[in-house]
């Protein structure tokens, strides 16, 4: 839900300016959240202004990395355009099932064995999926789409309590019923339906939720969303994508083991550093700063469209990098790498940087200062792409690396700038003041 640019959203924030809700805070620790509220009505508040993540949210999160890493394991070697086509559309619906489980999570601060029990069920409807991605086009399809039908149910039992809520709180009765439970039977009703058809099926199921989700605008949400857990949230899936990609690195340096292949991975982990440094440095700041100061309805909608969807997009850009990134590794005493891994990793890169100019566009940030980063921050990884028949895989990683290196250092160069300018004007207004009085 951020995005680490400078020119997004104002990203003259320092790092100490991030708040609660750009990672975990030191010393504030996961549990800040996990037993107060339990049980609150629909009406109660936190006790704080923003909590964080609870132990529940975190386990669930692992069954999320487990995902992650059969995911990326399919753009490993030299994926065809089909494979990426497959990888885009096998990791969707997932990441709206989570999406959709965090806001509920963000709505509903409850701590009661009931819901314990409902996300642990989720948890376990996701691993069934995770473990039919290696085989969902072909004879784990059925269990795929099993898999996401429990979720829907399990939705469902997170959302009905919410039809009791009194006065404006209540949900209706048909969100629920039509978005989660008829969903659910219809995802499971789609085993019948043969490939592949089948999954067209799923498309238009997908679309279905969308649309719903789309038209209400917010409408529904019983109370204000909580912006900094969210923003926490998101950043730790993308900590999750990161660290599948350093766990990539070492994997495929173990298999290869050889000068080259240590150049290449230390590279590529300069690469993964620099992209997390940008992110939480200068993209969460600016997120919680954008989220606080909108309206509920405002600040629903950000969250819909920078979490729900842009961040698919960034998320998905780096689990390409990390099948990219292998390979690279593994054919580092080669001349260079199968076109399909320089689309995986270069393009992967160029995806990222797209996802934040959007997100940074949907900030109202004009387009003369997104195009600064972003036309570099696209372009020179397609040039890769263009060139990498020519360029040895480890001159591919270093490229890519130098390029999230540039990036940081124009981030943080634009941010000194910014922070001298306030201070300046600060300066002037108290010394204004100060004049004032005599």
């Amino acid at each position: 839900m951020a995005t680490p640019q400078p020119g997004a959203g104002g990203g003259g924030d320092t790092a100490g300016d991030r708040g609660a809700g750009s990672g975990p805070d030191a010393g504030s620790g996961p549990a800040a959240g996990s037993g107060t509220d339990a049980g609150s009505g629909p009406g109660r508040e936190p006790a704080h202004e923003s909590r964080h993540a609870d132990w529940l949210e975190l386990f669930f999160d692992l069954v999320f990395v487990a995902l992650a890493a059969q995911l990326s394991g399919r753009l490993h070697g030299d994926p065809s355009p089909r494979d990426f086509a497959v990888f885009l559309a096998l990791y969707f619906p997932p990441w709206w099932l989570w999406i959709n489980l965090t806001v509920s999570a963000n709505v509903f601060v409850d701590n009661r064995p009931r819901r314990r029990l409902l996300m642990l069920s989720a948890m376990l409807c996701l691993a069934v999926m995770a473990v039919a991605v290696p085989a969902a086009e072909t004879d784990r399809g059925a269990w795929y789409a099993l898999g996401y039908a429990g979720t829907r149910l399990v939705l469902l039992g997170l959302w009905w309590p919410a039809t009791r809520f009194p006065g404006p709180q209540r949900v209706p009765r048909w969100r629920p019923l039509g978005y989660c439970l008829a969903s659910g039977l219809l995802w499971a009703g789609s085993i019948a339906v043969p490939a592949p058809w089948q999954y067209g099926v799923w498309a238009v199921l997908i679309a279905a939720e969308m649309a719903l989700l789309l038209s209400s605008r917010g409408a529904g949400v019983p109370r204000r969303l909580d912006t900094g857990h969210l923003v926490e949230r998101v950043g730790l899936v993308v900590i999750i994508v990161l660290g599948e990609s350093v766990i990539a690195l070492v994997t495929s340096t173990d298999q290869a083991w050889t000068v080259r292949a240590g150049v290449t991975g230390v590279l590529g982990f300069v690469l993964l550093a620099a992209l997390w440094w940008s992110y939480f440095d200068f993209g969460s700041a600016s997120a919680e700063r954008v989220f606080a100061a909108a309206t509920d309805r405002a600040a629903y909608l950000l969250a819909r469209d920078v979490g729900g969807f842009l961040h698919f997009f960034v998320t998905a850009g780096v689990l390409c990098m990390a099948g990219g990134l292998s390979t690279a590794v593994v054919e580092a005493d080669h001349g260079h790498l199968p076109s399909g891994a320089l689309w995986a990793l270069a393009g992967g890169l160029a995806l990222y940087h797209a996802a934040h100019a959007c997100t940074a566009l949907r900030y109202r940030r004009s387009v003369s200062s997104t195009a600064v980063w972003a036309v570099p921050g696209i372009g020179v990884p397609l040039l890769v792409v263009w060139g990498g028949a020519h360029l040895a895989p480890w001159l591919v990683v270093l490229l890519l690396a130098a390029e999230a290196v540039m990036h940081l250092l124009y981030a943080r160069k634009v941010l000194r700038r910014r922070v001298a300018a306030a201070e300046a004007e600060a300066e002037a207004e108290a010394e204004a003041e100060a004049e004032g009085r005599t």
